[in-house]
């Protein structure tokens, strides 16, 4: 049976961008708070040129991130436990019955349950749903929008590291997730990876290790040290993905971007991901790491823009963001504009 949703591609044209402000009390390192603020706002101002941005943020936090934020910032009043609306925020398809965006709410339990407050996290997509006034759909499965990734043409990118993780839906197994994405989200073709990152704290998200550049064509972060563990990952999703076919049967074509150095912050292995961009309308946001990554950081540069040659690739201090655990497209997530406005 045909599913009456379809998910469009991050490249498609957004309404706006989603983005929740940090709370400083569910930070890892916390004396970086400061940092942190700077790596949000520097983001923002950056989609901002491109499109609307719908800022999440308490009543008690709103007079620090307004001294951060552009005037022209949308305020949404939404308390949130932690700031990575990807994952704790609203999907966004297509009701192609009627024309319209619905909010998909997913279950959230702050990825496996590796942090003990989630509670308000948990209600996030309902509350983004009910103050844009869009329609909400509960689905009871536990997924994060870091872990999927799209072509708009019904094919789905994902990790079994992840999605089958059992600190996720520990009842369902890889056929009952896949009904659940198929029919939810317009899929026919899912590509699943059997990880992602090494040391990603997320259990292998997606939107670390590969995305869809268009259809046919996916990126992947690749690693050339033997030594590391991202070697042997990166040529396994190589493996996987030349052998595989999208939603209409047409072949993969796989373009590599060389990641950066390892890193590490008090002992802990950084997630450095140039793939963690996000792509706005007319635009490309993409952070660096600078230093010994600066060279690399050149290369991504080119190849991101031999890729979009019709996008303004504009980079942000990486840096900022990814002692925390993510990136730029960790704290975003896309509203895709309406074929027509909900009534």
């Amino acid at each position: 049976m045909k599913s009456s949703y379809r998910m469009p591609a991050e490249w498609e044209e957004h309404f706006a961008t989603l983005i929740s402000w940090p709370v400083k009390a569910s930070m890892i390192w916390t004396d970086n708070y400061k940092e942190v603020c700077q790596g949000y706002s520097e983001v923002i101002q950056a989609i901002a040129q491109f499109e609307p941005v719908y800022v999440l943020v308490d009543e008690e936090t709103m007079p620090i991130a307004k001294a951060y934020c552009p005037e022209h910032v949308h305020w949404l009043s939404i308390c949130h436990d932690d700031a990575w609306i990807r994952d704790n925020g609203p999907t966004y398809v297509v009701d192609l019955s009627e024309e319209k965006l619905v909010g998909i709410h997913w279950e959230f339990n702050a990825w496996g349950e590796k942090y003990p407050d989630f509670a308000l996290d948990k209600q996030v997509a309902i509350q983004v749903n009910q103050a844009l006034g869009y329609p909400n759909m509960d689905v009871d499965l536990v997924l994060e929008g870091g872990s999927i990734h799209v072509d708009g043409e019904e094919t789905l990118l994902t990790t079994r590291e992840c999605l089958l993780n059992p600190n996720r839906n520990p009842h369902l197994n890889q056929s009952a997730i896949e009904k659940i994405l198929e029919e939810r989200l317009g899929i026919r073709r899912i590509i699943w990876l059997d990880k992602g990152l090494y040391g990603d704290e997320t259990d292998g998200h997606i939107d670390n290790i590969a995305c869809f550049a268009k259809p046919q064509t996916i990126i992947l972060q690749t690693c050339y040290d033997v030594s590391d563990p991202n070697y042997k990952r990166s040529q396994e999703a190589i493996e996987i993905l030349n052998t595989s076919l999208d939603a209409k049967g047409r072949k993969i074509h796989v373009v590599e971007v060389e990641g950066p150095p390892v890193r590490y912050y008090n002992g802990k292995r950084l997630t450095l991901s140039y793939l963690n961009f996000y792509l706005v309308n007319g635009g490309l946001i993409l952070p660096v790491f600078g230093g010994d990554a600066s060279e690399y950081d050149q290369k991504a540069i080119q190849t991101l823009s031999a890729i979009f040659p019709e996008r303004k690739i504009v980079t942000v201090d990486g840096m900022a963001l990814i002692k925390e655990g993510g990136n730029v497209h960790c704290i975003t997530q896309q509203i895709p504009r309406e074929v027509k406005k909900n009534a």
